[in-house]
C-alpha cells in the first residue's frame, strides 16, 4: 500500500485490515471549533484517530508576530504523530468533510513537512465514505504509540520574507488560495484588515474540485495551473489563505497534476497583516 497524494473509499476500505494503515479524522470547522470532535465522538471511520486542527495541528500564536494557525514546532508534532501510531512504514490516510478543503490537505502537507510521503487524502473524505455505505464506529480505538523520527523538509514552505520577494516579480508567483470574496476583502471575514496581498494572484482552492467534491482528474487540473502559472517552475509558486489551513489544498492539486514543488506560506493573511507596512489591495 503506497498512496502519497490521493486515496479513493473502495481501494481504503480493501486496505482496512493492514497494520501499517492509520487514518486521521480530520473534520474542523472555522465557525465552532468544538464541532469536529463532537461529530468523531457521533461517528467516524473504523480505527480513526483524531487530529484536531486547534489542539494539534497549529502552534501558540504569538501576538503581533505569527498567523492565526501557525504550525507547532516539529518536536510537538511529532509526539502527536507517535500518539496516533504514525512511523516510517505507516500508510496515512487523512479525511474531513469539505473533499480535503478544509483540514486533510494540511495533514497531507504537515506529515510531508515531518518527512513522511507515504499519506494521502480520502477524495471525497467523510461524505463519500457515508455514500458508499461503509461502516463506521463511535467507540475510540487508541492505537499503540510509536516513534516518529522527524525529517524535517522546511523547503515545502515559505516565509513572510520570502512571500515579500515573490510578489513583487513577473509573472504572478503569489497566490491566495481564498475564493473571489475573500480575496476582494468581500464576506464573511476572521481578521481585521481586509483584502490581499499585493502583486498577488486569485486561486480559489474551490476550483480543485468537481461537482461531488473529489478532485479533477490530474488532466484538469494541469490545464487548470497552466492557466494560473504558465510555464513557471512549480517551485517559485507560493498559496497562502487567511491562516494557512485551505492553501494546502492547491499545493496538493498541483501535486496530483504532475506539477510538485509549490510552497505554502504558513502564516497566510493573517500573519501578513501583523505589519502595518506590508502592502495589502482589494
Amino acid at each position: 500500500m503506497d498512496h502519497r497524494t490521493l486515496i479513493d473509499v473502495d481501494a481504503l476500505r480493501a486496505h482496512g485490515n493492514d497494520p501499517h494503515l492509520v487514518i486521521l479524522d480530520a473534520r474542523f470547522s472555522l465557525d465552532d471549533e468544538a464541532w469536529g470532535d463532537a461529530v468523531y465522538a457521533e461517528a467516524h471511520i473504523p480505527g480513526a484517530q483524531r487530529a484536531d486542527t486547534a489542539r494539534h495541528l497549529s502552534g501558540p500564536i504569538v501576538a503581533g508576530v505569527t498567523g492565526r494557525r501557525p504550525f507547532p514546532a516539529v518536536e510537538v508534532f511529532a509526539e502527536h504523530l507517535s500518539s496516533w501510531g504514525i512511523d516510517s512504514d505507516s500508510q496515512v490516510v487523512v479525511y474531513d468533510a469539505d473533499g480535503g478543503l478544509m483540514s486533510a490537505a494540511r495533514v497531507w502537507l504537515m506529515l510531508r513537512w515531518m518527512g513522511h510521503e507515504r499519506v494521502a487524502v480520502l477524495d471525497g473524505g467523510w461524505q463519500a465514505w457515508l455514500a458508499a455505505e461503509a461502516p463506521t464506529e463511535s467507540a475510540v480505538r487508541l492505537r499503540p504509540t510509536t516513534n516518529f523520527i522527524a525529517r524535517p523538509r522546511p523547503d515545502l514552505l515559505a516565509d513572510v520574507s520570502e512571500v515579500d520577494r515573490a510578489r513583487q516579480l513577473t509573472p504572478t508567483r503569489v497566490f491566495d488560495s481564498r475564493g473571489a470574496e475573500g480575496y476582494h476583502g468581500r464576506g464573511v471575514y476572521h481578521d481585521p484588515v481586509r483584502g490581499h496581498i499585493a502583486g498577488a494572484g486569485l486561486a480559489d482552492r474551490a476550483h480543485t474540485l468537481d461537482g461531488d467534491r473529489r478532485y479533477r482528474t490530474a488532466d484538469e487540473l494541469r490545464r487548470h495551473y497552466g492557466e494560473l502559472i504558465g510555464d513557471q517552475d512549480p517551485h517559485d509558486v507560493i498559496f497562502y489563505c487567511g491562516s494557512g489551513i485551505t492553501a494546502a489544498q492547491n499545493v496538493l492539486a498541483m501535486t496530483i497534476a504532475g506539477l510538485d514543488g509549490a510552497r505554502m506560506y504558513v502564516g497566510s493573511w493573517s500573519e501578513w497583516i501583523t505589519d502595518p507596512s506590508r502592502p495589502v489591495e482589494l
